[in-house]
């Protein structure tokens, strides 16, 4: 599983001119599914992203987690994370998980950041989505599920 993950002063998601979600102050993720990913790497992207120390303490260094601010979280699927450019031009997006795996585990990423954090928004799965972000720094880290040791 491979994520992005970016604090953010606000985000918010449209949908056909429609804004369907939105957070004040938190991080941004998008969130890709790759073949073979279990919940086990969900939960490794999930806490992990919790307890980033990407925000400020008093003394302006990077000490406080989103847990620690009780920021929000948005959550976005984006499968184009899973994107290989190595050959050609055009990316290659074999790694991706099939849809209807994909979204389950996306579900359970959100299910469990809700038990979690006080404000989850998201995208929609599989839906053309406008996503504006204010990036907070800019602060952008990338997570990755598989390069854990």
């Amino acid at each position: 599983m491979r994520a992005v993950i970016q604090r953010v002063d606000r985000a918010s998601v449209r949908i056909n001119h429609y804004e369907i979600s939105s957070i004040p102050k938190g991080i941004l993720i998008l969130l890709g599914v790759e073949k073979d990913d279990t919940e086990a790497d969900s939960d490794y992207i999930l806490e992990k992203s919790i307890h980033l120390r990407i925000f400020e303490d008093d003394h302006d260094k990077m000490n406080r987690s989103l847990h620690d601010i009780q920021g929000a979280m948005m959550v976005v699927s984006q499968f184009t994370l899973l994107g290989n450019c190595i050959k050609g031009r055009r990316p290659s997006f074999t790694a991706a998980e099939e849809p209807l795996k994909a979204n389950q585990l996306y579900e359970y990423f959100v299910s469990k950041a809700r038990e979690k954090v006080r404000h989850v928004a998201t995208g929609k799965f599989q839906e053309m989505m406008k996503i504006e972000l204010v990036n907070d720094g800019p602060v952008t880290i990338l997570l990755d599920s598989r390069k854990i040791s």
